[in-house]
Parts: C-alpha cells; sequence; structure tokens
C-alpha cells in the first residue's frame, strides 16, 4: 500500500515538474529515458541547453530538502547517462543539469528548482 502512494506521489511530482519547465519555456524532449540501466527523469531543452533534470519528491519535508537526497554518486551516474544520451541521440547542446525537488504540503508540491545543481559538487 505505502509503496503504491509513494510511486503516485513521484508520478505526480514528476507531471508537476514537467509543467513547471514548459512554463519555463522549456521544450520537453523525453522522459524517464533509459539505456544500458541507467535513467534520466526528464531530458528538456532551452535555448542554450540540453538539461538533464533529477526530479526529487518527497511526502513531507521532515527529512529535510529532497534536493539535498541527490549524492555524489548519483550525480556521476547521471552524468554518465548523459553522455550515453549526448553520444545516442547525436546532441551538440552543451549540458547542464538540474534538479527540481517537491515536497507534497497536503494540498499541492512546493516546488525547488536548482539549475546547475552539479557544478560545486564535483
Amino acid at each position: 500500500q505505502k509503496m503504491a502512494q509513494h510511486n503516485e506521489l513521484g508520478k505526480r511530482g514528476e507531471e508537476e515538474a514537467v509543467e513547471y519547465l514548459k512554463s519555463k519555456d522549456y521544450k520537453i524532449v523525453c522522459r524517464n529515458w533509459r539505456l544500458y540501466g541507467y535513467e534520466i527523469d526528464i531530458v528538456a531543452e532551452n535555448e542554450e541547453f540540453i538539461v538533464f533534470v533529477e526530479v526529487k519528491t518527497r511526502a513531507s519535508a521532515q527529512w529535510g530538502n529532497p534536493v539535498g537526497f541527490v549524492d555524489k554518486s548519483r550525480m556521476r551516474r547521471m552524468m554518465d547517462a548523459a553522455d550515453h544520451y549526448l553520444i545516442e541521440m547525436d546532441v551538440d547542446k552543451p549540458a547542464r543539469f538540474d534538479i527540481i525537488g517537491l515536497v507534497w504540503n497536503g494540498k499541492g508540491f512546493d516546488l525547488e528548482h536548482v539549475d546547475d545543481a552539479f557544478m560545486p559538487f564535483l
């Protein structure tokens, strides 16, 4: 039961993230892209970048900010995934890595968008 709710929340969070990105004039290129066991939640594009977006959804803020849940190994995996994507799709735009954190507040999502999220960490 709990797991189903968790997955449902994740889906809703991802929908929310997609709507948010569209409202900011990003073009959604694909969702839940998978290859060789790699996965990217959302691939989007704006004027200058191809943007790889990790979506983190939490049912409440009690364990802290969901953006903080993306650790270095997750970042590395995502960068590897992006490399595969760029080669596979023959993309020549520079890549950027964003995190969208969503916390359910009982009525809707509080959304935080961190763009270029990985640079300071790696």
